[in-house]
């Protein structure tokens, strides 16, 4: 498939970049691994991956910024996480930086969920607390206000509240209201800037054996407000398993991020539930494993609310 500058990337390609800056990578087998929204990946031999930017023009800075932070952040993690390896820096032959990275295996939970709550929401839960700690001055705001006051992303609500509603995907678009404006109507996070991964939807979590192995598509790592990633329990684990998570985080969150981690919760069901719409908000063909998960968390958000 073609990039944006309408480059087509091979694998024949893949081999021709390693062999012009990092040659001792270059007679490694390599094949097609995935095609993600911003970066198609390509296995290299049986423990690296190539990630090259195909898409999204901003993408080519989200690789750098993996490059820059991520080997530091991952020996603390405890779920295995792509580490970058090596930078390949635009030529002639592709026009955008590149990424050598580690491999991690594992079926995205948008295609295989987890089924085995407690070890779920455990391993999620020790992920994110090893995670959620003080970034230096120096760490990376997200360009696009993931971390930041939750009333910023108003008109994103709208937009897609609205669309969703017309569409006929929310079966009670008043208790998904409901959940956003009490969201919006927390305290704001008054604590320090913490490390966010930023992007936890269920085609960037891994899962083995009915639970999580590893996360991966770090280009949204960021600083800010832990109530953006603690949207991850309605979103990721199957029914019944948010509370044990929320045990299980350290440090507890209290009262006003759980609210706030709702909200976030619910931005991030409606973006799954158009992206899962064929023609809507992406590409054409839409992708329709997003949908369902989607529909989960509303559906847990609803009833936590009501009860």
């Amino acid at each position: 498939m073609t990039t944006h500058t309408g480059i087509e990337i091979t694998a024949a390609l893949v081999r021709e970049l390693l062999r012009d800056q990092h040659p001792d990578l270059a007679d490694h087998p390599v094949r097609l691994g995935a095609r993600g929204w911003d970066n198609q990946l390509w296995r290299l031999g049986d423990d690296l991956a190539v990630r090259l930017p195909w898409a999204t023009p901003s993408a080519d800075a989200l690789l750098r910024k993996e490059h820059a932070w991520l080997p530091a952040l991952a020996p603390h993690l405890p779920l295995p996480v792509p580490v970058p390896q090596r930078l390949g820096e635009p030529s002639e032959r592709f026009p955008r930086p590149w990424i050598v990275t580690t491999w991690v295996p594992g079926a995205p939970a948008d295609r295989a969920p987890a089924t085995r709550a407690a070890d779920a929401a455990d391993s999620l839960a020790a992920f994110l607390s090893a995670l959620h700690r003080p970034a230096p001055d120096a760490a990376p705001v997200s360009r696009i206000g993931r971390g930041a006051p939750l009333t910023e992303r108003a008109e994103q609500f709208t937009a897609q509240f609205s669309a969703a509603t017309e569409l006929g995907l929310l079966p009670d678009p008043d208790a998904v209201r409901a959940v956003w404006e009490d969201a919006v109507a927390a305290p704001r996070w008054a604590g320090p800037a913490l490390w966010l991964h930023g992007d936890l939807h269920p085609a960037n979590v891994l899962t083995a054996a009915g639970t999580f192995c590893g996360v991966i598509d770090f280009g949204d790592l960021c600083v800010g407000d832990p109530a953006c990633d603690l949207a991850a329990p309605w979103v990721l684990l199957p029914d019944g398993a948010a509370d044990r998570f929320h045990d299980a985080y350290q440090p507890a969150a209290d009262t006003a991020t759980l609210r706030r981690a709702r909200g976030w919760a619910v931005l991030r069901a409606l973006s799954g539930l158009l992206i899962g719409e064929a023609g809507v908000h992406g590409r054409p063909g839409g992708k329709p494993t997003w949908g369902p998960p989607a529909q989960a968390a509303l559906r847990r958000l609803v009833e936590a609310r009501r009860c």
